[in-house]
């Protein structure tokens, strides 16, 4: 089965919990189902990863009746704000853009973001390898850098999905440096990195950790600093309307009550191998 005509379907979990008062007694949440390790389709047509456990972790406890269903990346605000879902878990990180259209819970991951080269990629020793910027608190630290990357990143094609954080950064601050390419996926602009149609790609550190799992991946590897906050946002938040007040209530609860007793780390470190877990 194809992954678009998995998308076309609805694939479902319910917590045994009564169901909080919410339209049809249901929240429907709605993922992108193809962001591994964070959600994705299994072969068997499940949807696993992070964002699932958590996502079945949260509806507990809010006693909520949930189900989840797997649409494309660019439809998940439209279907949102259509009322079609409730609630956005895809790791979508907060950014002001974002928040424009939509409202968003408490963070409940920290994204780290970075580039990916193939092995023998001329690329490979980019500077600040090792060194993390917030965005946030060194945005002269991020200018310095990325003057330092100029000269090495000119001309140079660079992958990033769509309408994402990494595309905000590359617009915002390599946008006369290099030739920006979107993909619809995280996997298409991988396969185009790893068959040598574009230089680099700049993602989710942890997805690219994930996808260097793969065979055709294994001599990939991840070059220069690290970035946070920013363009890429305060963090990873469940997406909603910015009219469902006690729905966001309720997610604010239930995130605090993961973080503070130690699931988010658990489920992160489960997937990851790293602790995302937010500050509170």
């Amino acid at each position: 089965m194809t992954f678009k005509k998995l998308m076309m379907g609805t694939i479902m979990f319910a917590s045994a919990c009564a169901s909080i008062a919410h339209a049809d007694d249901v929240v429907r949440i709605v993922t992108e189902g193809g962001y591994a390790p964070w959600n994705f389709v299994k072969p068997g047509g499940q949807l696993d990863g992070f964002e699932i456990d958590l996502a079945k972790d949260l509806c507990d406890r809010m006693k909520a009746r949930c189900e989840i269903t797997a649409h494309d990346w660019d439809s998940l605000i439209p279907s949102l704000n259509a009322g079609q879902t409730d609630a956005i878990i895809a790791g979508m990180s907060i950014t002001p853009k974002r928040q424009e259209v939509i409202g968003f819970s408490r963070t409940y991951a920290a994204p780290i973001n970075t580039f990916l080269v193939a092995g023998d990629s001329p690329l490979g020793s980019l500077p600040g390898q090792g060194k993390n910027i917030n965005l946030d608190t060194d945005e002269a630290g991020a200018q310095a850098l990325v003057k330092e990357l100029t000269p090495l990143l000119k001309g140079k094609v660079l992958g990033v999905q769509g309408s994402t954080t990494a595309s905000a950064f590359a617009e915002k601050y390599l946008v006369n440096v290099v030739e920006v390419r979107e993909y619809k996926t995280v996997d298409a602009h991988n396969m185009d990195l790893m068959s040598g149609r574009i230089d680099a790609v700049l993602a989710n550190a942890v997805v690219l950790k994930q996808s260097m799992k793969d065979p055709s991946m294994q001599e990939a590897k991840m070059v220069g600093p690290t970035f946070t906050n920013g363009v890429f946002g305060p963090g990873i938040g469940v997406g909603l309307r910015k009219s469902d007040s006690a729905l966001k209530a309720k997610f604010d609860e239930a995130i605090t009550s993961a973080v503070k007793d130690g699931t988010v780390k658990k489920l992160s470190e489960k997937w990851f191998s790293v602790d995302v877990t937010p500050s509170e």
